[in-house]
């Protein structure tokens, strides 16, 4: 098989396509840089412009299916440009992956796009299944929608449509765990704001597997990314701290303050949800890091 990576050399997508690798999965990426443009066997680049709406086109030649993990990073300051950057860059790709299909001759079969558990609406209390009829009404549930919707667009071409809803993304060098151990290493770690915002977290490992699970299994719809055990805010800071040997001596980060360093973009991390991973294990796919403590162990102890 040969699959179509857009955002190949971020975060997920570098775990991605080394899975890919080690299952004989052959990948295309796009890049808009010259100088990232591999070619090996199993592994070959190909150069785009969304701005000019401009892609070669050979990248298509001989893809069953779309992986669509391109967008500008949320975990940024949400000025007005960049929070324009955050949709553009995941609608203005999708669409033109959309008329390179619809345009030319090829074989794909399955578009699956990334998306965001941003899209829930803050909660305490609810456990958000993939069936939960509403879209957060601030920012980041318009970003899913929009996100989502662009997806969406692909049936109308008679292919199937999968959209994983990826959750706290833990990893060694990107992700949420960075940020969260450097106070903690430094003597300043606590928990942030009230403590209680659930944080539904996942394993980088865990998460590219969900998307080549969906892939060789041909499952379509909507999927929470995210591990059967999502914990408090206090919860993620205490175990990181035990993992990492290191006290937490400080009290809560109060809100205010989340709100000058980080402006808008403070809703993340002081609001959160609790979502369901049942949908993906009733499909049959099997987590290597369901609990948070031997999943942070195998990040913070390698």
């Amino acid at each position: 098989m040969r699959i179509l990576i857009t955002g190949a050399t971020g975060l997920i997508g570098h775990e991605l396509v080394k899975q890919c690798s080690n299952r004989q999965v052959a990948v295309n990426y796009l890049t808009t840089d010259p100088k990232k443009i591999e070619n090996k066997p199993g592994y070959q680049g190909f150069l785009w412009d969304v701005k000019e709406r401009q892609i070669d086109t050979a990248c298509i030649q001989g893809v069953e299916a779309i992986i669509h993990l391109a967008g500008a990073s949320v975990a940024k300051r949400w000025t007005d440009d960049h929070k324009k950057a955050i949709i553009e860059s995941r609608i203005d790709t999708a669409d033109l992956l959309f008329e390179t299909l619809k345009n030319n001759k090829n074989q794909v079969k399955h578009f699956i796009s990334a998306s965001a558990i941003g899209g829930y609406p803050p909660s305490l209390t609810k456990l958000y299944y993939e069936d939960y009829p509403e879209f957060d009404k601030g920012f980041l549930g318009q970003v899913v929608k929009a996100w989502e919707a662009a997806a969406e667009r692909f049936r109308n071409l008679d292919l199937q449509v999968s959209k994983i809803r990826i959750g706290v993304v833990m990893a060694t060098n990107g992700g949420a765990l960075p940020q969260i151990t450097k106070p903690i290493k430094n003597y300043v770690g606590a928990p942030l704001g009230s403590g209680k915002q659930w944080q539904s977290w996942i394993h980088i490992r865990d998460l590219a597997a969900i998307f080549l699970y969906c892939l060789q299994n041909e499952l379509t719809g909507v999927y929470n990314a995210v591990a059967p055990d999502p914990v408090t805010n206090k919860i993620l800071t205490k175990t990181t701290a035990d993992v990492l040997d290191k006290p937490l001596w400080l009290p809560n980060v109060p809100p205010f303050a989340m709100k000058l360093l980080l402006g808008q973009m403070a809703t993340m991390v002081l609001e959160g949800q609790r979502v369901s991973a049942d949908k993906i294990i009733g499909e049959g796919f099997d987590f290597k890091f369901s609990k948070l403590k031997p999943a942070l162990k195998d990040l913070l102890e390698r």
